[in-house]
């Protein structure tokens, strides 16, 4: 009764219904997790890539387009610039005094402005200034705002001889849209300063940068020769993001301040630049993930109602058989109920017969109580004989003492000490001090058998005598010395016990006997059937059935014999005190 609860502790009670929906729903979502990562893996790296090269792809035909325009504004100026009937003419009208000579030669120069305006639609505003007249335009085929002049314009590029500009408000007085202009140097008579100045068509930058082909939001940034950006679509873009662009890499993309920032690199010295928030540019992928996450949400829920409804298929005969147990536990005798399903029925079949089993145990135990008394009874008796013998002895002994029979009593009172010690008298665990004088007993005894026909010599070192031992380790030792290794002769038993090292101590049992051959030695050694057939099974099994008992691999025995010398029997086992044996 008191072990349930701690069972309970360590091992708490799990719903059947709590378990059936999560297994349900792992093995539901499980799939879906992994079909999910893959997918996820595969579709990121494709709509990166895509995304990745649509972007780049739009940049890169955006940035043509804009470096059309400038070998558009470049070709247009040469020809005003350039050409030598034009600039001719212009000498020519500086020069001109007359009047009506001037307004020939200003319709002529006029009519060759708007042929190549009408010829080249990327031009726009397109003017001769002379900045030090009093009218500084001279010829012109738009009106200019004439105030403008007096702006610095923003610096884009020195390319092909000429001065780029812009992006920057038109000078075309009805209009506000942003272009590109330029102005080349007109080499002409008398040494007077004059440039011709030129604009992109007044609609062509907002053509050029056009969101509608990236299929997401993006923000333009064109950066000019210098490193410096002259354009800014979005005002509210970030200053990390607007100095990584103007910090002069030379990476086509790198993403700064959670932004991808997409970089083409015109021959022509400028940078045209997307930068394209992070949520942005993944907003395809976040779409998947969304879709994925609904799609699992549905599939728990379902694995949920599939769960409830196989729950209630279990429940009903599970029922039945929990009232069945009960039953069966309030009469053993009754037979079960079964449930018409096939695995609760087999349950139910199991415990009927794990129930008839338990009535044959209870009336095994019964009879076994009955003969446990009858047992008791029986081993009181058992001792009586061993009792019976050590108390006649000492009897014996005390007759030779009051008849003066003192070898019958010396022989009598050794007698009775290996009988007590080897009877059990004492611990399992003795001192070694306790087993060596029990071993002396047991030799003198043998040498007054044996008419004293073999030496026994002891070395022991009292820094031993108290290491605990079990009982009866030595003596099996010697007395197989005795019987197989004595020489008929001059027979001698050794028996030594001194330190090993600081930790362990050696016991050695030497006699120089006829001693035994290597392989035969080996077989006894390894085989107890082998030993106990050569009448060695009491020394070497029991002592060796002892060592790994109470020391385990700490206890070591080697068994030594040359053929003619003798026998050697070495054990070596840890310092250990009674105290380490009880715990």
């Amino acid at each position: 009764m008191t072990a349930s609860p701690l069972r309970d502790q360590r091992n708490p009670a799990r719903s059947l219904r709590r378990t059936l929906v999560i297994h349900l729903m792992i093995g539901s979502l499980l799939p879906l997790i992994l079909v999910g990562i893959v997918t996820y893996a595969s579709i990121h790296s494709i709509l990166t890539g895509k995304i990745h090269s649509g972007i780049s792809a739009s940049l890169k035909q955006e940035a043509f387009n804009l470096e059309n325009a400038i070998d558009n504004l470049d070709f247009a100026s040469k020809q005003f610039a350039l050409d030598g009937g034009i600039v001719a003419e212009v000498s020519d009208f500086l020069q001109e005094k007359q009047i009506y000579r001037k307004s020939q030669i200003m319709a002529s120069i006029n009519q060759k402005i708007n042929l190549v305006n009408f010829t080249n639609p990327y031009i726009g505003l397109t003017a001769y200034i002379m900045p030090d007249a009093q009218d500084p335009v001279l010829f012109t085929n738009m009106s200019m705002k004439r105030d403008s002049l007096q702006q610095t314009l923003p610096d884009f590029i020195r390319y092909n001889g000429a001065n780029y500009y812009g992006p920057h408000q038109t000078m075309y007085v009805v209009g506000d849209n942003l272009v590109f202009s330029e102005k080349r140097t007109v080499s002409v008579s008398g040494n007077q300063k004059l440039y011709v100045y030129l604009e992109t068509n007044y609609s062509l930058f907002r053509k050029i940068l056009n969101q509608e082909s990236y299929g997401m939001k993006v923000t333009h940034l064109l950066v000019n020769k210098q490193g410096k950006p002259t354009y800014v679509e979005d005002v509210n873009l970030p200053q990390s993001v607007i100095d990584a662009a103007g910090a002069g890499s030379d990476k086509p993309h790198e993403e700064v301040g959670g932004y991808h920032i997409f970089r083409y690199e015109s021959p022509q010295g400028w940078q045209l630049i997307a930068a394209v928030k992070k949520s942005t540019f993944n907003s395809e992928i976040y779409a998947w993930f969304y879709k994925m996450i609904l799609l699992s949400i549905s599939t728990l829920l379902f694995a949920g109602f599939l769960a409830i409804i196989l729950w209630k298929k279990v429940y009903r005969p599970l029922r039945k058989v929990n009232s069945e147990i009960i039953r069966m536990t309030e009469n053993r005798t009754s037979p079960v109920s079964f449930t018409n399903v096939t695995e609760f029925d087999f349950v139910l079949q199991n415990f009927q017969e794990m129930k008839n089993e338990v009535n044959d145990l209870i009336l095994a135990v019964s009879q076994n109580e009955k003969q446990k008394s009858q047992f008791e009874i029986e081993k009181l008796l058992s001792q009586i004989n061993p009792h019976f013998l050590h108390n006649t002895l000492n009897t014996v002994q005390w007759l030779a003492r009051l008849n003066g029979q003192k070898e019958i009593d010396k022989l009598v009172t050794l007698l009775v000490k290996v009988l007590h010690y080897n009877l059990g008298k004492q611990s399992l665990i003795v001192t070694l001090e306790d087993e060596i004088e029990a071993m002396r007993n047991y030799m003198e005894l043998q040498r007054i058998r044996y008419n004293y026909e073999f030496e026994f010599h002891l070395q022991v070192n009292d820094a031993v005598l108290s290491v605990a031992v079990p009982r009866f380790l030595l003596q099996p030792l010697v007395e197989n010395s005795i019987y197989h290794g004595v020489n008929e002769l001059s027979g001698r038993v050794e028996v030594s016990a001194i330190p090993h090292n600081a930790n362990e101590v050696l016991l050695r049992v030497e006699d120089n006997g006829s001693g035994i051959e290597p392989e035969m030695l080996e077989r006894m050694f390894n085989d107890e059937n082998d030993a106990k057939k050569r009448g060695l099974g009491i020394g070497l099994s029991y002592v060796k059935r002892m060592l790994k008992h109470y020391y385990g691999e700490q206890g070591q025995l080697d068994v030594q014999s040359e053929p003619g010398v003798g026998t050697t029997v070495s054990i070596v086992i840890p310092r250990k005190s009674k105290e380490d044996f009880h715990d």
